[in-house]
Formats: C-alpha cells, structure tokens, sequence
C-alpha cells in the first residue's frame, strides 16, 4: 500500500498571541487588500480569554452541500474552491460546521484555507505550521 500526505494548517493556540499577522497576510495576497474580512483564518478569542487563530481543518462538510459541485478535495487533502463552477449561492458557508467557509459582500464567491503556508511563514511567534501526514491509502476490493 502505498501512501499520500494531507496537508492543513495547525494552530498552536498557547503560542498565539492574536496579533493578526495571519489575517493581514491572507488577505493581502489573496485579496490584494488588508482587510481581515478578506482572510481565510480569523482571530478571535478562545475559552481562557486568550486570543487564537481559526483556520479550516479540511473536513469537507461544506463540499457535500454544493449543488454544483464546485467543491472538491485535492489528492493532498486540501478542500478547495472551484470559482469557475461556484455560482456564489453561499451554501457552503451556512453548512460548514465549523464556520470555517468565509464570504465577503465585494466578493462573488466564497473562499477558504487552502493550506498553502503564506501565514506560517509570517507567524511572528511561531503559532501556525502546515502539517503534512503520511496517510495510506484505502484499497478497494
């Protein structure tokens, strides 16, 4: 058997310090603007008072409601956003489970974290990786 990574981004929320770096990075190569509406990871607060980023854990909850099925999983296990198919119906936003799926008025369609690492990289305390795990893969009879 062999294997295949899955990719997502990791909090470490006891090294968060909610300075926003994550948010203004996203959304300044995403969006080409600084606006943390425009960001695929949020930071609010967490249960000790503290403050924490919030990103997509890959689940794909969200793509099981898209009629058009503009949703989908890439073979590293990022669930990603097809904007060509996307009607911007906003479905996918009221059934994520985890409000993980974002949307904004300046912006046709939805969008979400796709791992891709630009906020890990700019962390100033080191509290966002990309984890890749070695998954085996399922063999079908």
């Amino acid at each position: 058997m062999e294997g295949f990574d899955l990719r997502k981004l990791v909090v470490d929320s006891a090294k968060c310090t909610g300075c926003g770096t994550c948010e203004e990075v996203c959304s300044a190569f995403y969006y080409k603007a600084a606006d943390k509406e425009k960001s695929a990871i949020r930071v609010s607060s967490n249960d000790d008072g503290g403050r924490t980023a919030t990103v997509c854990d890959q689940c794909g909850s969200c793509k099981d409601m898209c009629s058009v099925m503009a949703l989908d999983t890439a073979a590293n296990g990022v669930v990603r956003l097809n904007k060509k198919i996307c009607v911007g119906c906003l479905i996918c936003v009221g059934e994520c489970l985890r409000d993980h799926m974002r949307c904004h008025d300046d912006l046709p369609t939805p969008f979400k974290c796709c791992a891709c690492g630009l906020c890990a990289k700019q962390c100033p305390s080191g509290a966002l990786s990309v984890s890749e795990t070695q998954q085996e893969e399922k063999q079908f009879a």
